[in-house]
């Protein structure tokens, strides 16, 4: 395939040698940064004048907006929940003798752009000419993972052939706006401000949302620079260092920037908190700061990283998307969600999506600290209140979980997708079955984990209609995973969660049976939810012996993608959406979606017949879709469409597939990659509490190699041409079953690799 050529391939590394002013935009969203508390796209200190989009985010930070539609529907959010622009505090404009640097205007040679992955840098430099002068320019950036409200810059310029007075004015500047809100609108206020402290709130609203404070101070050290000036007002300030050089001589800046908010202090204690923190740092040389935060990234690589030998854009693809799922969410706050654009950008405004649940869950139960995804379980928890008050909004029992939310209130104004896509109540429950299969802990699941689920229960039972005609419970006017088609009824993935929350909420009833009590379910109700359950309905093709998308799929012009001019692709981006949801493309797999879930529940054989189905139908223009399709074209030992899907997911935004990167990365999406490693190439699953690898290797790999948490125990699965060695690194021995045999892992386990069966042997 053709890899973006915007940047090379590199293991550790995103880079080029080319400042692309047409694609500005993608390039910042490529390199963006972040620490799980706050993050920028990859925008420059200094002037840019062309086209690209400034963004710079506080994770919890948010507005609520009026919800703006045509016309009123009853159960409509009363607001729009959206991630905002907060101030730009990296901005250092640099002047040549009384001229700005403009780096898109102004004659630039050199050019080198690199995001250092391993260790969370990132670095550029040029050569700049000025009035025939030339002047190279050398900038660092990060924002630290040992103190987190700290972002720290370092900008070197020296002087390569004249004398040359140089000019540096770091600023803080409140002046911002949101590109995906309301045509540039401004969500900021002036509070307080100093000469070199910025403290800006949220605008007042209508709906009893907090207002959020932020406060930036910034501490400068220069070399052969003076201070000359001070410019402050209430939503900009700066100073202005000076200083004259030699050809050959440099000067450095040294910008500090501390953020705080009132999500973690009073509103009166904004400023001084950062104040206090700005002395703490400012008495630690830069390099030391850099230092404690590269040796955090490298001791979370340890344990994250996978090892590719063979195909270094593969190796590329992984390491990027772990490092910007890190950077976005490592679970130090449980206040927080994972969202689908973290800190890259605006669009899709809410903070989170079911794509958590379903997605993100399975990599960091391996990855992370089993208190890190009790975090995630418990933030819903937290909104049970929430959700419940959701399902009251379209008359219904139970809890409903939004479909994007900051507070769990749903707060998305799309009626196809907030009111219909209600299949992500199901992702809840899966995410909790998910980590009690996964940990063996029952203890999440008996004290809260089942508040949650008979929740989610009492809104399916009320949520399906019986039909006497057929003796069958139904559900119409859904949307399933597949946003390609809407107001549908009976999505078969949507009945099978429905279904099967309701099960998995009978049998964890059971082993905690003061909560029937506790929760006030009876006999009777549990034995509605039994009926249901027996009576569910799914749509089903004798003829072609698979599972229906929903009721009418069938009744459409069928034909699959590889009929349609590669023009058309992407269709959003093409086509009109009456003719999208009249088409038998599918943005992402629905039925494959619920076989992915519960491939224990279905024979090779059944999940072949559907993949080979919906497969060539479908368009994955969601990035969610790759993933999916990978996995099960890997069990199915279909290695040639397994690795095609795993280049897509890997390299979604690095090669820019869906041609909507310029906008912010596929965060949650890019769980992907890893769940295709590991659960697809490598077969990794836990079924009646074992478990068990069935590791391939792709034919242009040499070797992959990766660690997994497993019930206090620490693995690393190690893949070559010849064997498999799976070592025992930390814990108690276990049991683990490796192509269908049982062994028992004290130290290290090896066996040969063993080649993909076809599918009719594997039924």
């Amino acid at each position: 395939m053709a890899y973006n050529r915007l940047f090379e391939i590199d293991e550790w590394k995103v880079k080029t040698t080319v400042l692309d002013k047409e694609e500005r935009r993608l390039q910042e969203s490529l390199t963006s940064i972040g620490n799980g508390y706050m993050g920028m796209r990859g925008n420059f200190e200094e002037a840019y004048s062309g086209d690209h989009h400034r963004g710079s985010y506080i994770g919890g930070v948010w507005y609520p907006d009026k919800t703006r539609v045509g016309w009123w529907k009853n159960g409509y959010p009363e607001y729009f929940g959206k991630v905002i622009n907060t101030m730009n505090f990296i901005q250092i404009d640099i002047l040549i003798d009384g001229v700005k640097v403009d780096l898109y205007t102004d004659n630039v040679s050199d050019f080198e752009l690199e995001l250092d992955m391993q260790r969370g840098i990132l670095k550029r430099s040029y050569i700049v000419e000025k009035e025939g002068k030339k002047v190279q320019v050398a900038v660092e950036r990060f924002v630290s993972l040992d103190q987190k409200e700290l972002c720290a810059i370092k900008i070197e310029v020296t002087s390569l052939s004249d004398d040359i007075r140089v000019e540096m004015v770091p600023a803080l500047d409140g002046n911002v706006t949101n590109e995906d809100s309301n045509y540039e609108e401004k969500f900021w206020l002036p509070v307080s401000y100093g000469q070199n402290q910025l403290v800006i709130e949220t605008k007042p609203n209508d709906f009893g949302i907090e207002q959020f404070t932020v406060g930036a101070v910034m501490s400068n050290h220069a070399v052969n620079l003076e201070k000359t000036t001070e410019s402050s007002t209430e939503m900009h300030i700066s100073q202005t260092y000076a200083g004259q050089l030699a050809a050959g001589e440099k000067a450095v800046m040294e910008k500090r920037i501390v953020i705080t908010t009132s999500r973690d202090y009073d509103k009166e204690d904004v400023a001084d908190k950062a104040q206090e923190i700005s002395k703490m740092v400012d008495q630690l040389p830069f390099e030391e700061l850099r230092m404690r935060h590269e040796s955090l990234w490298i001791e979370r690589w340890k344990k994250a990283d996978i090892v590719i030998g063979g195909d270094a854009a593969a190796q590329q693809g992984i390491r990027f998307n772990l490092f910007q799922l890190f950077s976005t969410y490592y679970g130090e706050d449980e206040r927080l969600n994972i969202g689908p654009k973290g800190f890259t950008g605006e669009k899709y405004g809410g903070a989170t999506y079911w794509d958590t649940e379903a997605y993100a869950v399975p990599l960091y139960l391996a990855l992370a600290d089993p208190e890190v995804t009790e975090n995630l379980l418990q933030y819903r928890h937290n909104q049970l209140p929430q959700a419940e008050h959701n399902a009251r909004q379209q008359g219904l029992k139970g809890a409903l979980y939004p479909m994007v939310t900051f507070t769990g209130v749903e707060c998305h104004n799309e009626w196809e997708i907030t009111f219909e896509e209600i299949h992500r109540n199901g992702a809840m429950a899966y995410a909790i079955y998910n980590y009690t299969n996964y940990t063996g802990d029952q203890t999440y699941l008996k004290d809260k984990g089942l508040d949650v689920l008979v929740g989610i229960s009492r809104f399916w039972a009320d949520r399906v209609h019986y039909n006497r005609f057929k003796d069958q419970y139904m559900m119409h006017g859904v949307t399933g995973p597949n946003e390609y088609e809407n107001n549908i009824n009976n999505n078969w993935y949507t009945n099978k969660i429905a279904a099967w929350t309701l099960q998995y909420t009978l049998e964890s009833l059971e082993l905690a049976a003061e909560k029937k009590e506790s929760l006030h379910v009876s006999a009777e109700e549990m034995e509605k939810w039994s009926e249901i359950i027996q009576k569910m309905y799914y749509p089903y093709d004798e003829e072609r012996d698979v599972f229906v998308q929903h009721d009418t799929f069938l009744d459409k012009d069928l034909r699959p993608v590889s009929e349609l001019d590669p023009k058309e692709l992407p269709l959003n981006q093409n086509w009109s959406w009456d003719k999208i949801l009249r088409s038998p493309f599918i943005k992402q797999a629905d039925v494959l979606q619920g076989m992915y879930f519960f491939r224990d529940q279905f024979t090779k054989k059944e999940i072949a017949r559907n993949f080979d189905f919906y497969e060539p139908m479908t368009v994955h223009e969601s990035s969610l879709s790759p993933s999916i399709h990978a996995i099960l074209a890997a069990d199915l030992g279909k290695m040639d469409k397994a690795v095609e899907l795993y280049e897509r997911t890997a390299r979604l935004d690095l090669d820019n597939y869906n041609n909507d990167t310029e906008d912010g990365l596929h965060i949650t999406s890019m769980t992907g990659s890893w769940l295709t490693i590991v659960e697809g190439f490598a077969g990794m699953q836990t079924v009646n509490g074992q478990l068990s690898f069935r590791p391939l290797l792709p034919e242009n790999w040499t070797n992959y190699a990766f660690h997994i948490n497993y019930r206090g125990r620490l693995l690393n699965i190690s893949v070559t041409n010849e064997k498999v060695a799976i070592t025992l690194i930390e814990g108690e021995a276990l049991e683990v079953s490796v192509y269908n045999e049982t062994i028992l892992l004290e130290t290290v386990y090896t066996c040969e690799v063993q080649t993909a069966q076809p599918v009719s042997i594997n039924s």
